[in-house]
């Protein structure tokens, strides 16, 4: 691993660099180009839940955003990480009422909310997690539902042989541009399939979604519909307050973010924002220690490399204006480190500078 991950983030207490944390990024645009990187751009990691986006895009290639009538805020839940909130759920239990699925048939587990204040009224009312509230509970719908659209058994839908997961896969190759014999498969948190792949081509893959041309009809469309999707409804790509829905709040409809686990993240830009005709861009980022969540005081719980890093590489790229790194300013790139008094002891803060690649004369 020696040269694929380097230094990207710090954390000072005083006059001392206290902490430090290692990563690599890759920033492509739809034609391939590799833009920009930091460390190793092909180093081989796990997408986890920011594939997500990708993962759904047989469903809607397929028409099953058309045959289950499926609304832009639905489309936006499949594509998430969603917290858990009631919202969240009367969103999933809709799909799935269209369907003609039950959260029974969900094989994705069971965890808490993410979202402290909807886990606290749970308590009070002595409401138990089920699988509805599972932050992967729109991704697993969306599996059924393509299921069911194409008449397939619905029993073991998260079995990596299955067809379902095998167009999957195929789309995710085709998409990012690597052979799936390249594609190494494990589990994820949630028992679905996951991808590990160079970062180069999951940003790529990326790029493809926020610029599809030269793509099939039924694949352009599609990717159009999920990007839209997600920008319109970025509180069901993640939550309040949470970097992924404060990105695209921000960036309305410029940029789009899904963070995975264990310090990962994919964004993309869409085509034109950079300026008239420019590419579609992706970026994508690995944190090599998994960027572990930390709680807040009010019980929330943030990320503090990812998010941080992953604007300074919209800053270095010219993507991102003053006044929206202003309304983004809690997750970064620069931030003051306090104490419990609220005391300022040190700073956290980007390391980095994106290397490019030597334009000749």
């Amino acid at each position: 691993m020696t040269g694929e991950y380097q230094s990207i983030f710090e954390l000072t207490r005083g006059r001392i660099v206290e902490s430090i944390h290692c990563g690599a990024a890759a920033v492509v645009d739809s034609t391939g180009r590799l833009l920009a990187w930091y460390g190793e751009p092909r180093v081989v990691t796990f997408m986890r839940s920011s594939a997500k986006p990708l993962q759904a895009l047989p469903l809607i290639e397929r028409g099953g955003d058309n045959v289950f009538h499926l609304t832009s805020k639905e489309i936006a839940i499949i594509c998430g990480s969603h917290d858990g909130m009631d919202e969240h759920v009367a969103v999933i239990q809709g799909i799935q009422s269209k369907v003609g699925v039950q959260e029974s048939d969900l094989l994705c587990g069971v965890h808490p909310s993410f979202h402290a204040l909807t886990a606290e009224a749970m308590k009070k009312r002595a409401e138990v997690p089920t699988s509805n509230r599972h932050n992967c509970s729109g991704k697993h719908t969306g599996m059924l539902a393509q299921a069911r659209m194409r008449g397939l058994p619905i029993a073991d839908y998260t079995n990596p042989e299955q067809p379902i997961q095998q167009t999957i896969l195929e789309t995710i190759s085709d998409m990012c541009g690597i052979s799936k014999t390249q594609v190494e498969i494990g589990i994820d948190g949630c028992s679905a399939p996951n991808f590990a792949l160079p970062l180069y081509n999951a940003a790529l893959g990326f790029a493809h979604l926020c610029d599809p041309r030269g793509l099939s009809v039924e694949r352009s469309t599609a990717c159009r519909r999920i990007t839209s999707a997600m920008m319109a409804h970025p509180e069901m790509v993640a939550g309040p307050g949470r970097f992924d829905t404060r990105l695209m709040e921000v960036c309305s409809g410029r940029v789009i973010s899904k963070g995975g686990a264990e310090g990962y993240l994919l964004m993309g830009i869409m085509a034109g924002a950079l300026g008239a005709d420019s590419p579609g861009v992706g970026i994508a980022l690995k944190i090599a220690d998994g960027d572990l969540p930390l709680r807040k005081p009010d019980g929330e719980t943030h990320h503090r490399v990812r998010p941080a890093v992953g604007l300074e590489i919209l800053k270095q790229l010219g993507a991102i204006s003053e006044k929206e790194l202003e309304a983004l300013a809690e997750f970064g790139p620069r931030k003051p480190v306090t104490n419990w008094r609220k005391l300022v002891v040190g700073e956290s803060r980007p390391t980095f500078v994106l290397e490019r690649e030597t334009q000749s004369a």
